[in-house]
């Protein structure tokens, strides 16, 4: 294999680009305190990424879009939690009662009345929960996506909602992971093959023109 990675892709035909739908709703994944407070086992430094969710959660809001937060949280010793219990440890702080400052939302981006909080125990926000059928009660085709980390639960669910018709938009700036390595990783393969990876201000723009009514 030659040429650069991007040539590489294209010639083997990945890449092609999806259109945004009408019914956008905002999936914002497991944005809690566990991955910003230092000290904790789940800290990765994303405070940009919370700072970039929390200008498109405003955005979504205004434009009147559904919006649904999830979070995570396992019964005492994670017997809910299978084998990805097992394989991470640092999920231990999910524990129900455990640490209940590392489990609750992050600054600004707190749920609010009248948007959806789904409670998961897997990667993927789709995994065992109800988040499909919700979107599809809502008439969703489109999910804008914020949170982290970028190469785990981020990618996952894009994955799972190009797996169940939704048209992934994940937003570059609003989401993050422990490290830059992992995150450029997977944006390039969810760009060039299951989802279209935007800048925040397209999203934005994005936002306007349904809050408009285009």
């Amino acid at each position: 294999m030659t040429g650069s990675l991007t040539d590489n892709y294209a010639a083997g035909g990945f890449g092609l680009a999806l259109q945004p739908g009408h019914r956008p709703a905002l999936l914002v994944i497991d944005f809690v305190r566990a991955y910003l407070v230092e000290g904790s086992p789940l800290y990765a430094g994303v405070e940009p990424a919370r700072a970039a969710a929390q200008t498109l959660l405003e955005a979504a809001r205004r434009a009147g879009i559904p919006v649904v937060h999830t979070n995570v949280q396992y019964q005492p010793g994670g017997r809910d939690g299978g084998v990805f219990f097992r394989k991470v440890p640092a999920l231990k702080c999910f524990e129900a009662g455990a640490h209940p400052d590392l489990a609750a939302f992050a600054a600004g981006l707190e749920p609010i009345a009248g948007e959806t909080v789904i409670t998961k125990q897997y990667a993927s926000a789709f995994f065992g929960t109800t988040l499909a059928s919700t979107l599809t009660s809502l008439g969703v085709d489109t999910l804008l996506i914020a949170g982290v980390s970028t190469s785990g639960c981020v990618r996952a669910s894009a994955v799972d909602a190009c797996q169940h018709g939704f048209i992934p938009l994940v937003v570059r700036e609003a989401v993050g992971d422990r490290h830059p390595a992992p995150h450029e990783a997977n944006l390039f393969d969810l760009q060039a093959k299951y989802a279209e990876v935007v800048g925040l201000e397209l999203a934005l723009r994005y936002l306007e023109g349904i809050g408009d009514g285009g």
